[in-house]
């Protein structure tokens, strides 16, 4: 009888079944979202309730799965705000926990719906409400403008320090043992993924601050996901490039849930086993370090690699400092070689001439 027995086989079984996190950052910023025809495609809160049933899926595949919510706006927005999970205790100077104030009492819901959907759809909602609320509060009427422009860096920077802060809890090592290109992962650890929900242009002064983040993530071997909403991004899509990732901009928004799960559902274990969409071309443009906008051409300096659209005032970097050499039209110009004695071509004299020997 205890040939029979299939306790290996179960055992064997649970041990290939890692959790998985999933860091999503959505752009909240109003401009985008109000602007035809995005507007009438995809309204927010369509594409937030697709977001939740997509997060939901997520969790469903395991219960060791974990969820993250953070939310980019733009600068008068408050930047970036994590909204799932909920902040923990406040703590004094000394870092002790303080306690919490009481809270009200929770309101009856759907009893048969599953206990990580409904904290999820409460906490991502809260925390919305509360964003939302600060920016109003913000907001006193004296100026209109409203920059259109939502700054990821931020979001991205945020995301990163989180994943590294559960990895530095011990039991889950998030992404340090992934091997690249391939998704696996040593037995009791957790992958870790970043998608990124973007309907802004980039910000050219956030190209350092954005390629930043990518390195961590490209030496952590985190891939960060990108869902194009509207508009495009040179900056998202070199960081789907290097990191990985899947980059993928909506023809037609009106099917942002089939996309969510059809590309971004399934995690670095098992897109080894699937056809993913990729990218045809990568625009692979940069920022320029003195105006901060994104050139085709431009100088780049020897040392520190820094790039500029014009040259620098004086020949002189701005970052690094170091005096470069004089340029023309773009082209360095080069002291001419004195040509030394008897290496000169010709005939003349000193030079010895190739040929049929005379009688």
């Amino acid at each position: 009888m205890d040939r029979v027995d299939a306790t290996e086989h179960f055992a064997q079984h649970a041990q290939g079944d890692l959790p998985s996190l999933l860091v999503l950052i959505i752009d909240i910023n109003p401009i985008p979202w109000t602007t035809n025809p995005l507007s009438t495609a995809l309204p927010f809160n369509t594409a937030l309730s697709n977001l939740l049933l997509f997060l939901n899926a997520h969790l469903a595949f395991s219960h060791t799965n974990k969820v993250a919510v953070i939310a980019a706006a733009a600068p008068r927005g408050g930047g970036a705000k994590i909204l799932y999970p909920a902040a923990e205790l406040p703590t004094d100077t000394k870092g002790r926990p303080q306690s919490r104030p009481p809270q009200p009492a929770p309101q009856p819901g759907e009893p048969n719906k599953y206990r990580p959907f409904k904290d999820l759809e409460e906490g991502v909602l809260a925390g919305l409400g509360k964003v939302l609320a600060s920016v109003n509060e913000e907001d006193d009427g004296t100026d209109r403008t409203v920059v259109s422009e939502t700054r990821i860096a931020g979001a991205l920077t945020l995301a990163l320090a989180y994943i590294n802060r559960l990895a530095g809890a011990g039991a889950d090592n998030l992404g340090q043992t992934l091997t690249k290109g391939t998704g696996t992962t040593e037995a009791g650890t957790m992958q870790s993924r970043i998608l990124v929900v973007s309907v802004a242009g980039d910000v050219a002064s956030e190209y350092v601050p954005v390629m930043n983040c990518v390195f961590a993530a490209q030496k952590k071997h985190i891939p960060i996901d990108v869902c194009k909403v509207a508009g495009n991004s040179v900056f998202l899509q070199q960081a789907a490039d290097a990191t990985g990732g899947v980059y993928m901009k909506l023809d037609a928004p009106n099917g942002f849930l089939q996309y969510l799960m059809m590309a971004y559902l399934p995690d670095p274990a098992a897109r080894q086993h699937l056809v993913l969409p990729t990218q045809a071309n990568v625009d692979f443009r940069a920022a320029c370090f003195c105006h901060k906008k994104v050139v085709d051409v431009g100088y780049v300096c020897s040392i520190c690699l820094s790039i500029f659209c014009t040259v620098p005032p004086d020949n002189i970097c701005m970052t690094c400092q170091t005096k470069l050499a004089h340029t023309v039209g773009g082209m360095v110009v080069r002291k001419k070689k004195k040509k030394k004695a008897g290496t000169a071509t010709g005939s003349g004299a000193g030079t010895p001439t190739v040929g049929t020997p005379r009688p």
